[in-house]
């Protein structure tokens, strides 16, 4: 069984669906309200157990109503929770979502107690780098941990992934792309670092190099529909996504990111991968909500086999 350990936020998402997103000064009505479990790292370390894998997850939320919640969302699925804390100065995350009835999404993240992740933490993850096939890391919690433990992965040799959402230019300044093996952003986030808007795989083939440049080994450039464009020391690869009718895209990127850890902590190699990740992200696009549409191994397994084409 891969071992996975995920550091990162864990969010209650508050899911308004509406026809549009409102205009500046607009007020319009929406259809319904939901309440879910989210944030990256809790998507990606529920997507991952889901998917068969041995995980821990590293985070931290609030002592308020919504943290009891998240960690008993977290305990359902299997994942072992030993080293989230409970902060009882900061209140836990939390995402604002509006969704548009074509499954597209606006979101504000409220960092909370995610915001507060520090030494304690990164002695809780050294400590389960010792078990661990590997590593998977966003930027919804502070850099500088982010930077720690990947340090310390790579000591350990442990390979990474990093999940490039939200980037920022620090990211870059930081020289965090040199201490991960696989960084994964989305188009607008691969901008953001590498200042090259992606619209087409030949942008994406520049960014990737731009990344390599800053020291990254694999790149896997995630391009919505489209697909994620692949560029490592074993070769590049466009590898197309799959077509379907998004209902909600929230979390899918975690899906993707989830399920590029656990196959490649399985023994895949980086395309075979890709195309699992790609099945999943399309996966959770099926369902309302970030953790309610993580796929199990078997839905995930049934979705290949139906577009085995």
């Amino acid at each position: 069984m891969p071992r996975v350990l995920v550091v990162g936020s864990i969010n209650m998402d508050l899911i308004v669906r509406c026809s549009r997103v409102p205009k500046a000064g607009e007020t319009i009505r929406g259809d319904d309200f939901v309440t879910a479990g989210g944030g990256k790292g809790a998507n990606q370390a529920i997507a991952a157990s889901r998917l068969g894998a041995r995980t821990a997850f590293v985070g931290r939320v609030g002592e308020d109503e919504f943290g009891p919640k998240l960690r008993s969302d977290l305990d359902r699925d299997g994942v072992d929770t030993e080293a989230l804390t409970t902060d009882p100065e900061a209140p836990s995350g939390v995402a604002l979502i509006l969704l548009e009835h074509g499954g597209h999404n606006r979101i504000v993240i409220m960092s909370g107690a995610n915001g507060r992740l520090g030494e304690p933490d990164v002695r809780a993850a050294r400590a389960l780098l010792a078990n661990t096939d590997i590593v998977l890391f966003q930027l919804e919690i502070p850099l500088s941990v982010v930077a720690e433990i990947a340090a310390a992965a790579r000591a350990s040799s442990v390979p990474s992934i990093l999940d490039a959402g939200p980037a920022t230019p620090a990211v870059v300044e930081a020289g965090l792309p040199a201490l991960i093996d696989i960084i994964s952003p989305n188009e607008s986030e691969a901008e953001i670092l590498t200042g090259i808007a992606v619209r087409d795989l030949s942008d994406a083939a520049r960014a990737a190099s731009r990344l390599h440049d800053m020291g990254s080994h694999d790149v896997v450039l995630k391009l919505g529909a489209q697909g994620a464009y692949w560029s490592g020391p074993g070769g590049e690869l466009h590898l197309p996504g799959f077509p379907i009718e998004p209902v909600d895209t929230t979390a899918a990127g975690d899906a993707f990111t989830a399920c590029l850890g656990v196959s490649i902590a399985s023994g895949a190699d980086m395309p075979e991968a890709i195309r699992s990740a790609n099945a999943a992200g399309a996966c959770a696009c099926l369902t309302l909500g970030a953790q309610p549409s993580m796929p199990r191994r078997d839905e995930l397994e049934a979705f290949l086999r139906n577009n085995a084409g």
